[in-house]
């Protein structure tokens, strides 16, 4: 028998989300710092590369803090990021700035009705001056992928990255092609604009590692928007702005390392296994989240942990990223939707139900 919808309780206090919370903000000394931020970890010479990755994008970027530290996450457990704002909000300066501080190579797609799949791939070439067919690499083929309004492409073109994100390789004509080391697939999307577009499907939103909203600046922040351009910011010369590498793809390599390293309890294992239930069960959704999602949100919560200066993870950890990780791997009821409820809402009804181990 098909459970009866019922509307969500209005959630209670929860932790604010990652886009929120932030574990690169310095502590002042003598401050309580419950988290562990600021600590012993600090002095870590990798950690602190990718600080300073942080500190360099802030120089073209303003206000989209969190979204950096998501886009860090992903790089750190080889994760794909769909990056969800109004047009104008940097989203394609925000991964340009952070490949020129990680001094990592970029591309950008625009995603359009006639894209095909080849275009993004690559396809291959016929050489009529050796009679043979030649592999022509596509935009792909790079560390960081910007694949600017993924919606807009049919499902056929949007599938064509689904073996790119999963097995980070691409087949064409029966031989596989390796994709450079670290690779990922920050994809965009416009929360507003629906005509001309294709909804991914749940397949591969399940694909993404986190789904991050970019809001619109506060008013200081715009100011201080307004203010650089009228200094002569020029968004399109990075080396202007001062943006200069302060890490590389080594430094990645070893934070990856000492991440696996982030121990995780039986308790934290079995509260990430509770929430994801939960998701399931939620009267207001109609499909919850999978174990890949649950995968997902112990890996990032691994990443944040280590970020933060710990060697383990806390259930803090696992709520600061359950609605990145999550919100795009459930589905609403029709009837939910109706209501006004989106999938932060329950999701943090979820977090303030599920019993949190001590």
């Amino acid at each position: 028998m098909s459970q009866q919808y019922q509307p969500q309780a209005a959630p209670g206090p929860v932790p604010p989300p990652a886009e929120s919370a932030d574990p690169f903000v310095p502590v002042p000394a003598g401050a309580p710092n419950p988290a562990g931020l600021g600590g012993q970890g600090r002095a870590d010479p990798v950690r602190q590369a990718l600080l300073n990755v942080r500190l360099e994008v802030a120089k073209a970027v303003v206000g989209q803090d969190a979204a950096v530290t998501g886009l860090i996450i992903a790089l750190l457990v080889r994760g794909h990021v769909l990056l969800e704002g109004v047009p104008g909000v940097a989203k394609t300066l925000l991964v340009r700035s952070l490949s020129a501080a990680l001094d990592l190579d970029t591309k950008r797609v625009q995603f359009t009705p006639d894209l095909m799949p080849g275009d993004v791939t690559g396809s291959l070439i016929y050489d009529g001056r050796t009679s043979e067919f030649s592999f022509r690499e596509g935009p792909v083929f790079t560390n960081i992928l910007l694949a600017d309004e993924i919606n807009r492409t049919p499902p056929k073109t949007q599938a064509s990255l689904l073996e790119a994100m999963e097995e980070r390789q691409v087949s064409v004509d029966g031989v596989s092609r390796l994709l450079p080391d670290p690779f990922m697939v920050a994809a965009t999307s416009n929360p507003v604009e629906y005509e001309g577009t294709y909804s991914l499907p749940e397949a591969q939103l399940d694909r993404f590692l986190l789904k991050l909203t970019l809001d619109l600046p506060g008013r200081n922040e715009e100011i201080e928007i307004i203010r650089r351009h009228s200094s002569g910011f020029d968004p399109r010369n990075l080396a202007a702005a001062g943006v200069r590498a302060v890490a590389t793809a080594a430094d990645l390599e070893k934070a990856r390392q000492a991440v696996s390293r982030v121990a995780v309890s039986p308790e934290v294992l079995g509260y990430i296994v509770d929430l994801v239930r939960a998701t399931r069960a939620a009267p207001s959704f109609q499909l919850g989240v999978s174990p890949r999602g649950a995968t997902a949100l112990l890996n990032t919560s691994r990443a944040w942990a280590w970020l933060s200066g710990r060697a383990f993870v806390t259930p803090d950890d696992v709520k600061a990223l359950t609605l990145p990780a999550l919100r795009h791997r459930v589905s609403l009821r029709p009837e939910a939707q109706m209501d006004g409820v989106n999938a932060d809402d329950v999701l943090g009804s979820i977090l303030a139900t599920v019993p949190v181990p001590r």
